[in-house]
């Protein structure tokens, strides 16, 4: 719900959304639109077209930005597989692809248009530690190569401790506890206690 608040697909009940400055609270779809841009989102469930190739998928938030060149689409698609070790991927369907690639191509698709902030909703949900440790690492790299600011929502204290500068624990809708890992791990607080060892609703990190 807290990404969804900012990405402007739902109102909050209280307090502000503010990016670069500007207070983007109750802006139409309109006036939100130039901002949307600027943000990258990875969905849990990934949120592939089923019905679209690899390459559809990846190209498709180009054309609804309004690129037609055929070659710049494809060089666009084939740079975004690259970074995410996913080239050649393009004819594909995302039926024909694992769980942890479906991540990464989403993931592909999501900065594609090389956003100023990237959203993850549980990036590590449903994937064997592996391909879960994979997932954190390409995070980590795409925040360095790209200069991105990333807020993660996961229940998952691997992934958290390694992916976040801060770590923001949630609780009844509101921020309870915010540190480093390290704070985490040395807080004394019950609720944060219970949490790191695997009892809690929910967690945001920043980083």
């Amino acid at each position: 719900m807290m990404l969804r608040v900012i990405m402007g697909l739902l109102q909050p009940e209280a307090g502000e959304v503010l990016f670069e400055g500007k207070k983007l609270t109750g802006l139409g779809e309109e006036a939100w639109n130039p901002y949307r841009r600027k943000i990258g989102m990875l969905f849990q469930g990934a949120a592939l077209f089923d019905s679209l190739s690899v390459f559809q998928n990846l190209a498709f938030p180009l054309r609804e930005q309004g690129e037609k060149s055929e070659k710049v689409l494809r060089e666009k698609v084939a740079e975004a597989l690259k970074i995410v070790s996913l080239s050649g991927t393009e004819q594909k369907m995302p039926a024909e692809l694992s769980g942890g690639m479906k991540k990464r191509a989403a993931l592909a698709r999501a900065i594609i248009s090389r956003p100023d902030i990237m959203l993850y909703d549980e990036p590590t949900t449903g994937l064997d530690p592996i391909v879960a440790d994979s997932i954190n690492r390409l995070i980590l790299h795409l925040g360095k190569m790209f200069g991105m600011a990333s807020i993660v929502v996961t229940h998952d204290m691997v992934s958290a401790r390694m992916v976040g500068d801060r770590i923001s624990y949630l609780h009844e809708g509101k921020i309870y506890f915010e540190g480093t890992p390290e704070q985490v791990d040395r807080c004394e607080d019950p609720l944060v206690r219970d949490f790191v060892r695997g009892h809690a609703e929910g967690i945001g990190i920043t980083g």
